[in-house]
Protein backbone atom coordinates (compact mmCIF):
# COMPACT_ATOMS: atom_id res chain seq x y z
CA UNK A 1 0.00 0.00 0.00
CA UNK A 2 1.39 3.67 -0.89
CA UNK A 3 2.67 5.42 2.13
CA UNK A 4 0.69 8.58 1.27
CA UNK A 5 -3.02 6.22 1.01
CA UNK A 6 -2.46 4.52 4.03
CA UNK A 7 -1.66 7.90 6.13
CA UNK A 8 -4.98 9.55 4.10
CA UNK A 9 -7.29 6.36 5.02
CA UNK A 10 -6.15 5.92 8.66
CA UNK A 11 -5.31 9.24 9.82
CA UNK A 12 -6.95 11.46 7.25
CA UNK A 13 -4.13 13.65 7.16
CA UNK A 14 -0.70 12.96 5.22
CA UNK A 15 1.85 15.40 7.61
CA UNK A 16 5.24 14.87 9.21
CA UNK A 17 3.64 13.85 12.55
CA UNK A 18 1.24 11.38 11.35
CA UNK A 19 4.36 10.02 9.43
CA UNK A 20 6.22 9.58 12.32
CA UNK A 21 3.01 8.08 14.09
CA UNK A 22 2.72 5.46 11.45
CA UNK A 23 6.50 4.58 11.43
CA UNK A 24 6.08 3.65 15.60
CA UNK A 25 2.81 1.75 15.06
CA UNK A 26 4.57 -0.31 11.65
CA UNK A 27 7.64 -1.15 14.19
CA UNK A 28 5.21 -1.87 17.07
CA UNK A 29 3.47 -4.30 14.53
CA UNK A 30 6.84 -5.88 13.19
CA UNK A 31 7.91 -6.46 16.95
CA UNK A 32 4.89 -8.10 17.30
CA UNK A 33 5.13 -10.46 13.97
CA UNK A 34 8.81 -11.09 14.50
CA UNK A 35 7.06 -14.24 16.69
CA UNK A 36 5.80 -15.97 13.34
CA UNK A 37 8.43 -16.29 10.97
CA UNK A 38 5.98 -16.41 7.95
CA UNK A 39 4.74 -13.13 8.41
CA UNK A 40 6.94 -9.79 7.67
CA UNK A 41 6.31 -6.20 6.55
CA UNK A 42 8.31 -4.67 3.92
CA UNK A 43 9.58 -1.64 3.18
CA UNK A 44 9.75 -0.88 -0.08
CA UNK A 45 11.50 2.04 -1.38
CA UNK A 46 9.96 5.36 -2.54
CA UNK A 47 6.40 3.41 -2.21
CA UNK A 48 5.08 1.77 0.90
CA UNK A 49 4.44 -0.97 2.66
CA UNK A 50 3.88 -5.08 1.74
CA UNK A 51 2.42 -7.84 4.09
CA UNK A 52 4.32 -10.62 2.90
CA UNK A 53 2.60 -13.97 4.17
CA UNK A 54 5.18 -17.19 3.18
CA UNK A 55 3.81 -20.68 2.88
Amino acid sequence: MPRDKALNKIWRDDNYFTSRSMDVYIAKLRKYLKQDGNVEILNIHGEGFRLVVKP
